[in-house]
């Protein structure tokens, strides 16, 4: 599988990062099995969280077997210093590792989070008590071994995401919605190919999230009967998961993971092994078809 520069980090990622969050509707051995094919397959990027229910639990086994065939992210949704710490540890000993590659500040779709992190704002300030910010434990870590580079996620708006490479000179990635729906409309809250610029100009690598969406859930469809445990309603058939991957990395973007319901990684995996940059015009096209689809990213 072909691999790209992760930005300045050293790492050269898979076109396909594997999220981890499929793995939690399986038991273990399922999860062994599907981990173990994805890797064969020659992908070293993996993305985890907290909030992925068992997800963390599940990769386990793998990273005590393959842990250098292994890029491992992780995230937190914790913007506190004592906040982020305590929540890095939990992940360190889920995961059963002594150290994750990649660390990142999960869903910041808010300017008073990214105040949060960075330690410029908190509720406690009212009463004299500053907390350092999510950031700063970050630094810590790093300086301790515990994680060896920082990055961001987000669905928020492109200029929030933008506004964060800025203030945080630590970011060596970034993580962001990106497909040719949300390529096809006019507005600056849709402009993430701005993001995609700044963070080549600023070397970070970046990580395309939601490249398999097709659009929101209908919303006379009830939950149980959604046909895939995913957030939105994501393409389904080979030719709409090829097509979509081939939009997103031929885009700039470093990598992207797969849609999170495990029927459809073998099918992405497949898609990612044969892939083949997408010309202008084929481009042009294919964002003329989208552009009166509904977006998949939601509001922040």
């Amino acid at each position: 599988m072909e691999t790209r520069p992760l930005g300045e980090t050293g790492h050269e990622s898979s076109v396909l990062t594997f999220g981890a969050i499929a793995l939690d509707p399986l038991d273990q051995p399922a999860a062994d099995e599907m981990m173990d094919e994805v890797l064969d397959a020659g992908v070293n990027h993996v993305d985890v969280a907290p909030t992925y229910g068992t997800a963390e639990v599940k990769l386990a086994p793998t990273l005590q077997e393959r842990r250098e065939d292994v890029f491992l992210g992780c995230k937190t949704q914790e913007r506190t210093y004592y906040g982020a710490w305590g929540e890095l540890h939990r992940s360190l000993d889920r995961l059963g590792v002594d150290s994750i590659d990649l660390y990142q500040f999960h869903a910041v779709t808010r300017y008073d989070q990214l105040d949060a992190i960075t330690g410029e704002y908190s509720p406690e300030m009212a009463q004299g008590d500053h907390d350092p910010g999510a950031l700063q434990a970050f630094i810590e870590a790093r300086e301790e071994g515990l994680i060896d580079h920082i990055g961001l996620t987000s669905h928020g708006d492109p200029s929030l995401i933008r506004s964060a490479i800025k203030r945080i000179p630590e970011l060596e990635t970034v993580m962001f919605p990106y497909n040719a729906t949300v390529e096809s409309l006019s507005g600056p809250e849709y402009d993430y190919a701005s993001v995609i610029d700044l963070a080549e100009e600023h070397g970070l690598g970046t990580l395309g999230i939601k490249g398999f969406a097709k659009g929101p859930w209908p919303e006379d469809l009830p939950e149980e009967e959604r046909p895939y445990q995913t957030w939105y309603e994501p393409y389904d058939t080979t030719e709409d998961l090829r097509e979509s991957l081939r939009f997103a990395l031929s885009s700039g973007l470093t990598t992207i993971p797969n849609a999170g319901d495990p029927k459809l990684v073998p099918h992405i995996l497949e898609a990612a092994k044969t892939f083949e940059p997408m010309e202008a015009e084929e481009r042009s096209e294919l964002l003329y078809q989208r552009r009166d689809e509904d977006t998949p990213v939601p509001a922040p």
